[in-house]
């Protein structure tokens, strides 16, 4: 079977620092800060948690959205659609004119799906009874529909894949959307993920079990590698890609944004919310993205990291980068997490930091890990503090890493024609 390239040409997000790509460069490249202290969720009592990575001012009918679509969409179905909205715009990519309905592919995950209907629904039924519940209840709740709405939008009858794996979900979609189209069972794919789980419950969860940081000061919530870090920030939105055939993109004379080249996929097998703290699978998934892309090391590498913010996270994905890179070449490569500006997204977190490596590739200017001021002996690497930098990396290597223990990464290589 001959294998295909894979490359990318259009982009979407939805994120607390940008709703359009143009927003969301700037502000990445300017290390603009994204969480707040959470505004609307003082409905069912008193969080411990203060801060997220909200998105203000969302309007879908301003993006593309009927109204009738809205009332029947959760907002992470929205987000997803608005993305998408954006990103075939940008790919120009349209079902029955240059593409074959049946050869546009739906790549869309979520690793919650549509919480905030779950919780108004249960409010209903215990309230009001079962027979008061919404015949939308089940179509505007499964997690599927953002990649099924979204399919329904562009008529993209081709493969339909909505990944569930937690954080990991959106850099599995798309390495899954890689793989499909390398091997010729599609020209075009849309895929990504979309999220939005910043509600009480979610936040109550998560926040019980320690994952989430308490700080009052949004300055200080998210410190990813830094010696001060208490724990993650949840955000919201959606970032979506379209990955298309290279030779179906430059007969049609589509703008290439950069090439999709490995795609790594393991599993911790040892906790279902901890990470193996000698970080050997994490650094499985690096080494197969990179190997897969045929990286050299004396390319120059920038790794967008998952950088949580979390004590153990951190600590053992230092350790996976240098077990993948070897000692070295991993005090070479530029590392940075740009959650630090718009915070833990879950399902979409991957997608979104994808479109950032992306991004980075194509203007010379690698993102920074904002906040950053006290180093950890244990996280002794090079995370671009505070600055955004100019350099021109030639591989970018995004890593995810869900519940579950599930580790993907996707590996990017500068378009060059």
């Amino acid at each position: 079977m001959t294998e295909k390239r894979v490359v990318i040409t259009g982009m979407g997000v939805i994120t607390s620092i940008g709703k359009n790509i143009s927003e969301f460069k700037e502000s990445l490249e300017n290390g603009r800060l994204g969480i707040s202290r959470i505004e609307g969720l003082d409905k069912y009592g008193e969080l411990t948690v203060h801060v997220a990575g909200q998105v203000k001012d969302f309007k879908p009918t301003e993006m593309g959205m009927d109204a009738g679509s809205v009332r029947r969409s959760d907002r992470f179905s929205q987000f997803g659609i608005c993305a998408a909205i954006q990103a075939m715009e940008q790919s120009g990519l349209k079902a029955g004119e240059n593409i074959e309905p049946g050869r546009l592919g739906c790549y869309v995950g979520s690793g919650i799906g549509g919480m905030q209907t779950f919780i108004d629904q249960t409010l209903v039924m215990a309230n009001e009874g079962a027979r008061r519940v919404s015949p939308l209840f089940i179509p505007m709740m499964i997690g599927n529909l953002g990649a099924g709405n979204i399919a329904i939008k562009f008529n993209a009858q081709g493969p339909c894949l909505p990944v569930v794996s937690a954080c990991a979900t959106s850099t599995h979609a798309v390495g899954e959307a890689f793989r499909a189209i390398k091997y010729g069972m599609a020209d075009a794919i849309i895929t990504g993920g979309t999220e939005a789980a910043v509600n009480e419950l979610a936040i109550g969860g998560f926040a019980n079990m320690k994952a989430l940081t308490t700080a009052d000061d949004p300055a200080q919530a998210c410190l990813p590698f830094d010696a001060r870090r208490g724990g993650f920030v949840m955000a919201e939105g959606a970032g979506i890609l379209v990955l298309e055939e290279y030779e179906h993109a430059v007969k049609r004379g589509a703008h290439i944004i950069a090439e999709v080249s490995g795609y790594g996929n393991t599993c911790d097998a040892y906790h279902y919310t901890a990470p193996r703290p000698d970080g050997t699978t994490t650094a499985a998934a690096l080494s197969q993205a990179l190997n897969e892309a045929g990286y050299k090391a004396c390319e120059q590498l920038y790794i967008n990291a998952h950088g949580t913010g979390t004590h153990m996270n951190d600590m053992c994905e230092t350790k996976a980068i240098k077990l993948a890179l070897g000692e070295d070449d991993a005090r070479k490569a530029m590392i940075s997490s740009t959650k630090s500006m718009h915070g833990h997204m879950l399902g979409a977190t991957g997608a979104v930091e994808l479109i950032a490596s992306a991004l980075a590739l194509e203007s010379g200017i690698l993102p920074p890990t904002i906040g950053y001021k006290e180093p950890d002996p244990d996280c002794d690497l090079d995370y671009i503090p505070n600055t955004a930098r100019k350099v021109q990396a030639e591989v970018a290597l995004s890593s995810s890493l869900g519940f579950g223990g599930h580790n993907a990464a996707v590996a990017l290589r500068r378009y060059n024609g």
